[in-house]
């Protein structure tokens, strides 16, 4: 028999805000989180705006020598689980050690750091590139410093599926804890690419939006919605078989429920045709949850404001949902936080767990001209108080990597 695995406790640094509560007060305002890039001078750029984070310490987490030999990336990796485990009330000793993981999700991983060093090596030479180079820049170390920074000694594990990482780093852990390999896996996932490469690379592949209005610019099914807005951040969730999590006496949030897992086999950048790959996802993580489409109250979408993106997921929706998909709300978070890649999942999770705390549909803000080939309900620019049982999120990434993640209201 499978365990039944719950969440006990959520961290995240955020463009609209640090830790579990400002976050989630930030979304029920409907705060947007885009503004002018500030990290570099944009002047020989065409795109203008990102997610930046821009009230994290560091060394409120980390100590200065420490965080010196670390990318921003790891920086918001251990800062969200230290909050996560907070959150959960959850001491990590020697006696449960071994069995607490770390599953964490990074699309690109250290960038500013290859980017600074790269600079380096044309510019004064390879004597000068850091001796850290090397563990600050590869994408393991976000994991691998958070485990060493909680003391877990469980599997630390690293997961790199486009914008769908902490999406399989959470689906992953689910799939660890219900075969009872671990009691505790925290999983959730980081990125920090806002960078003069990280910009410049997504700008030359025409997938950024170039829209200086930040009100104009992370704008998920909008008509004249022209690419995503790159944010950072970080999301961590402490997920534990609800055996553990009743024996120490945690609060319990939600249950996850569900997951799901494709590839397009398409392209390397765009949807399958008519989001097949991602449907396929959908009805594989209901499956795996036990439920029937109608018996999902809110979908938070991988809604990523690329004209691709949305139609095809629209689609998929559809596919997977039938005439039920114009009947279950369905919005962004993105058009507030931006798109945080490979940490996207974990942020989105964040959501759908709140919302099933709240009983609150989020909204998708600053929606004026619904795309004719968009036509669900994506609560635009209000979001709703009602019953909230079940919630579900997709994350799609470059590659064809489709994930899909089901919670529900806990029930004993």
């Amino acid at each position: 028999m499978k365990n039944r695995v719950v969440i006990t406790g959520m961290g995240t640094i955020s463009p609209i805000g640090t830790g579990r509560k400002n976050f989630w007060d930030a979304i029920m305002a409907g705060k947007c989180g885009i503004s002018p890039i500030e990290s570099f001078d944009t002047e020989n750029f065409k795109v203008k705006v990102s997610g930046e984070v821009k009230d994290f310490v560091v060394t409120d987490y980390i100590n200065k020598k420490e965080a010196k030999r670390m990318d921003r990336f790891t920086h918001f990796a251990i800062a969200a689980s230290k909050l996560a485990v907070e959150d959960a009330k959850l001491e990590i000793n020697d006696d449960n050690a071994e069995n607490i993981g770390v599953y964490l999700g990074s699309g690109i991983g250290g960038l500013n750091t290859i980017e600074e060093n790269a600079a380096k090596l044309t510019t004064v030479g390879a004597d000068r590139i850091s001796p850290f180079f090397i563990p600050m820049s590869i994408s393991n170390m976000a994991a691998g410093n958070v485990s060493i920074a909680l003391g877990v000694k469980g599997s630390c594990l690293t997961y790199n599926t486009a914008c769908a990482s902490s999406a399989s780093a959470i689906g992953e852990a689910l799939k660890e804890l219900r075969g009872g390999y671990h009691d505790v896996i925290i999983a959730g996932g980081a990125e920090a690419s806002i960078s003069k490469l990280g910009i410049g690379g997504f700008q030359a592949m025409t997938a950024l939006c170039e829209a200086h209005d930040p009100m104009r610019a992370s704008i998920p099914f909008d008509k004249e919605r022209s690419g995503f807005v790159m944010s950072e951040g970080a999301a961590m969730l402490v997920l534990e078989t609800l055996e553990h999590a009743q024996k120490r006496g945690a609060t319990i949030y939600a249950e996850v429920l569900g997951y799901g897992s494709t590839s397009d086999s398409h392209h390397i950048t765009t949807p399958a045709p008519g989001g097949e790959g991602g449907a396929r996802a959908i009805k594989r993580a209901l499956k795996d949850a036990g439920l029937a489409p109608e018996q999902i109250s809110y979908i938070n979408a991988h809604g990523t404001s690329t004209p691709y993106n949305d139609i095809f997921e629209t689609a998929a929706i559809k596919a997977a949902f039938g005439d039920y998909a114009y009947k279950v709300p369905v919005s962004s978070t993105k058009s507030m936080t931006g798109h945080l890649l490979g940490a996207a999942g974990g942020i989105e999770s964040m959501v759908c767990v709140e919302s099933i705390l709240n009983n609150y549909i989020p909204p998708t803000i600053n929606l004026q001209e619904l795309d004719p080939l968009c036509d669900l309900d994506y609560v635009p620019n209000e979001g709703r108080h009602q019953p909230v049982q079940y919630t579900l999120t997709n994350s799609l990434g470059f590659g064809g990597h489709n994930a899909t993640l089901i919670f529900g209201k806990f029930e004993a």
